[in-house]
């Protein structure tokens, strides 16, 4: 397979987060999205790599991109802060739990989608909203779930949170 993705949704209220995300080879689509994310930044959205500390990037590579314009610097900080240590630890526990095989660290890429609210206030559910997300979207995404079967079984009872009737 060229590329896995994955999806997760946790929380409620204006922390909530929804990770949508691409796992892929370096050589491939998604290290080209990859290169792309970083290289092309634009007002609002400035896109970022996760690690746990400065000069601890995770491994494999993940670039964080916005899914909304950041609009002021409390947004921005939530960004640079809260959720981007929640998906390098989720990432980083990704690789220690062995859904992404250690040994292929360094051919695989992350493109990470992450939504911030822009009326965001606790700092701690951001976290623990999009740590719980991007672990359960890597989980997804490596697992190949929902499948095709699962998908079509849910298609009548599945509701949409945010759908608006």
């Amino acid at each position: 397979m060229s590329f896995y993705v994955g999806e997760a949704l946790a929380g409620d209220g204006n922390e909530v987060a929804h990770i949508d995300l691409l796992i892929g080879a370096k050589d491939g689509p998604v290290g080209n999205a990859f290169a792309s994310a970083l290289a092309t930044q634009s007002a609002g959205h400035s896109n970022l790599l996760a690690v746990l500390a400065p000069n601890v990037a995770v491994k494999p590579a993940t670039v964080m991109i916005t899914k909304v314009t950041i609009k002021g610097a409390r947004q921005a900080v939530q960004m640079f802060g809260p959720a981007q240590a929640a998906v390098a630890k989720a990432v980083a526990d990704c690789v220690a739990d062995g859904v992404i095989p250690k040994e292929r660290c360094e051919e695989l890429c992350i493109v990470c989608g992450v939504f911030i609210h822009w009326e965001a206030a606790s700092d701690e559910k951001i976290y623990e909203y999009n740590y719980e997300a991007t672990k359960q979207s890597i989980i997804n995404a490596m697992a190949g779930t929902p499948t095709a079967d699962e998908m079509v079984e849910q298609r009548e009872s599945a509701e949409h949170p945010f759908r608006g009737f």
